[in-house]
């Protein structure tokens, strides 16, 4: 037999060794998922915070009581309004810290402090945008009263930081990420309050995107996505691809708030409802996830007894009711932001040219915090018309440049207001309190127990000497400045209307009658033509009505565009059996975007697909997010051929039956990709699902700690139920975190739901508890009498 050679020698050695160093391997990789877990385990399972017994918050003047009760709502009963603030801080800090630590430094571009330089340009972007800045200017305008609701907030929101790092307590977030909060001030709130401001937006988005339009675009083609035809439009375009400056991945890094961003809110006079007194509903729509952006509580002193939900991070109560008036808002979306093209000097870089001098800008010399790295010098460059924007991360500086002009940017005293809201007692009272809300322009509902049914959209909304925020304008001219704002006694008032019920859902507020500009972009009409034609035909409303209308499904989109779409392309010889399937639900379909249906999962695609054919392949993808009301311009286009009229970007893809039914193969293809073939297994709600997801759950596995599995969801966009949606995961991304409803004939209660829940603390009961409630039209009652709900009720005694 053939001697062994070294290197089959050697092989056998390997083989023979090969279990014992496998088993060496398993048990040192078992040591260390065990490790990993018992420190998960032991951080998890850290206690959360006291909802029950007694603790020292010593800066308190008497002993406040916090009750907690079955749904998490801390109901704090304290003998003065400085204490109650203070005990507010506390409580919120208990279950919302991490939420409110991660709202301040985004809004104020402290981020990469700690979760490294991937979050810098994020934190460029909103050192550019300033809110911090105008926070502190706000300070000044602030009441002695006011601002010692601010500091007492800030003491109480430090006592529990304090006490939870003593304890080594702190959110298991904090722990993972490395680093441990820094001591809460009175800015912080008020620039949670500044970030309001932003979240609701001003268009400034839209004129970025109508100059690239003119820069790259035939005049016919930028036009035609206008909002509005301009007066002598080609002109118009002229003047601007005179001004060369390229937007492309200008604005990739800019963080835009989500384009469907809203609210419902509607009230019912007494002669339309079963108990004879005003119904109030409301039901603001921004981002969705855990936590919720609303923290409900209730508040009572000798000076008041109101209930409702506010900014985790901020005093009061902003949207809710007392003993006396309940009110409630959505975002009247006016133009409070200008873009103007600035002129830069040659030879200095920080010079601009205005009227025919040249003007020094003001520079802010900031450094950001980077983890574990050298701190990143960063300059603001401030003209007088706002901050440089267009090149908050990009290094070249061009000849010209875009500055941001708001609202928001002026001091404004907005708590004030909110302060003022939670004790107003008539429509008097209350139009004085909003005499102090300036950003975001609102448009507000009241309602009162004698009667009164109100409406007022509020503001600061610029008056221009020329031009009406359709585009960015030449900084350098003079020509295009601000004259002040639109006086008070001129902005869009309504009391006691003949008709019984007052209703706004985002939508054209004023008619063209009306002298001053407030936008040229309404959200689509669907919601509000829905809860007009609900309200009107209603009578003898009770709560359970409203409760219904806030939940309601009915697509009215869909009933106006799909005959259009199905009459494209019912005759088509190219369809196939699949996509015969998807026009039968279609056809038969009741408008209803219930999560358990087909119709509506190829209804909406179908509209995505046609959005995606018109603009995908020759819209740059880095300016798509500043397509300012996409989805209204698409309906609109459709109107259009539909009257016979033509489309440039209809054309462009072979007319509309060929866009019809290329967007109908491609919708098809990715159902079935997504959902199999057969059209009888088709659902809205496998797509269209709320996660409710953590800000960290994007980081693997700690989505299995934060988020729960996702939940179908019914709705969408344009019903009221309104869902938006991740158009490539079907992710549901924003809608309304907090619905209330009150009634004017017992505010002794009234009815809400906060999804997911009250608690930031994965371990506490009230972290995700509302979740089913929010997903299938369920609600809790919150209690404003002391004997009512301490018998349900947790106490947590705070005592000096």
């Amino acid at each position: 037999m053939a001697t062994q050679t070294s290197v089959e020698q050697s092989t056998i050695k390997t083989k023979k060794g090969w279990p014992k160093f496998l088993a060496w391997s398993l048990a040192g990789v078992l040591l260390i998922l065990v490790a990993i877990g018992i420190w998960t385990y032991m951080q998890v399972m850290k206690p959360i915070p006291l909802v029950e017994g007694e603790v020292t918050l010593s800066a308190l003047s008497a002993p406040v009581s916090v009750w907690r009760d079955q749904s998490g709502v801390p109901h704090i009963e304290a003998s003065s309004d400085r204490d109650l603030y203070m005990a507010q801080g506390y409580v919120t800090a208990q279950d919302r810290l991490f939420q409110m630590d991660l709202s301040r430094r985004q809004a104020s571009g402290m981020l990469s402090e700690v979760v490294g330089e991937g979050a810098l340009d994020t934190d460029k972007f909103f050192r550019t945008f300033g809110l911090r800045r105008a926070a502190v200017a706000s300070a000044e305008l602030y009441s002695d009263e006011a601002k010692e609701a601010l500091e007492a907030y800030a003491i109480g929101v430090n006592a529990f930081i304090g006490e939870a790092k003593d304890k080594g307590t702190l959110p298991i977030e904090f722990r993972i990420l490395g680093y441990e909060p820094t001591e809460w001030t009175a800015t912080d709130s008020l620039t949670i309050g500044k970030y309001m401001a932003f979240d609701l937006g001003g268009h400034w988005e839209g004129q970025a995107f109508r100059y690239y339009l003119a820069q790259n675009f035939s005049h016919e083609e930028a036009l035609e996505l206008f909002p509005t035809y301009p007066e002598e439009g080609a002109l118009v375009i002229e003047e601007l691809q005179a001004y060369k400056l390229d937007l492309r991945d200008r604005f990739l890094a800019a963080v835009i708030p989500d384009p469907f961003n809203g609210s419902n809110n509607w009230v019912v006079s007494g002669e339309k409802t079963e108990s004879g007194l005003p119904l109030l509903a409301d039901d603001p729509h921004l981002s969705l996830a855990t936590p919720a952006i609303w923290y409900e509580s209730h508040l009572q002193s000798p000076e008041q007894n109101v209930t409702g939900v506010i900014f985790a991070g901020v005093p009061g109560i902003i949207l809710g009711h007392n003993e006396d008036i309940a009110w409630g808002v959505t975002n009247v979306g006016p133009d409070v932001q200008d873009l103007y093209i600035e002129k830069r000097n040659e030879e200095n870089a920080y010079l601009f040219e205005y009227m025919g001098e040249w003007e020094e800008a003001t520079v802010f010399q900031e450094d950001i915090k980077v983890k574990d790295q050298e701190d990143v010098p960063y300059e603001v460059v401030v003209t007088r018309h706002g901050p440089i924007i267009s090149e908050f991360a990009y290094d070249e500086q061009d000849e010209y440049a875009l500055s941001l002009k708001w609202t928001a940017h002026l001091p404004s005293p907005e708590l004030e207001a909110v302060l003022k809201f939670n004790k107003a007692t008539d429509w008097d009272t209350f139009m004085e309190a909003l005499e102090s809300f300036h950003t975001p322009a609102q448009n507000f509902v009241f309602v009162s127990t004698d009667g009164t049914i109100a409406y007022r959209a509020n503001g600061l909304i610029p008056i221009r000497s020329k031009g009406d925020s359709l585009i960015p304008v030449p900084g350098w001219t003079g020509e295009y400045e601000w004259e002040g704002f639109i006086p008070w006694d001129e902005l869009p008032t309504l009391v006691n209307p003949e008709k019984g019920f007052i209703a706004t859902a985002n939508n054209k507020i004023v008619d063209d009658e009306y002298p001053h500009h407030l936008t040229h972009t309404w959200a689509q009409p669907f919601r509000q033509q829905r809860i007009y034609d609900v309200l009107e035909n209603g009578d003898m409303l009770t709560t359970e009505d409203m409760k219904m209308l806030q939940n309601d499904i009915h697509n009215l989109q869909a009933e106006e565009m799909l005959p259009i779409l199905l009459d494209g392309v019912n005759e088509s010889s190219e369809l196939r059996e699949e996509d015969e399937d998807a026009l039968l639900l279609l056809s038969e379909w009741d408008f209803k975007d219930h999560k358990s249906l087909g119709a509506p999962l190829v209804f909406h695609l179908w509209m995505q697909q046609l959005s995606d054919e018109l603009f995908q392949e020759r819209i740059d993808e880095s300016m798509m997010d500043l397509f300012d009301n996409r989805a209204g311009a698409v309906d609109e286009i459709i109107r259009r051929v539909n009257r016979g009229e033509e489309s440039q970007w209809v054309e462009a893809q072979g007319g509309m039956e060929e866009l019809l039914l290329t967007s109908l193969l491609k919708t098809t293809d990715r159902i079935i990709d997504l959902q199999g073939r057969d059209a009888n297994d088709w659902n809205w709600g496998e797509f269209h699902s709320i996660a409710f997801a953590h800000p960290l759950s994007s980081v693997k596995p700690l989505h299995l700690l934060f988020n729960q599995e996702p939940t179908p969801l019914s709705g969408s966009r344009v019903t009221v139920m309104a869902a938006s949606w991740n158009a490539e995961t079907g992710k549901v991304t924003s809608g309304a975190g907090w619905r209330g409803v009150m009634d004017l004939a017992d505010l002794s209660r009234s009815e809400h739901v906060v999804g997911p829940g009250q608690s930031g603390h994965a371990r506490s009961p009230w972290y995700h508890n509302q979740i089913e409630d929010w997903t299938s039209a369920g609600y809790h009652k919150t209690l404003l009498n002391p004997e009512e709900y301490q018998t349900e009720s947790k106490q947590l005694l705070l005592t000096p």
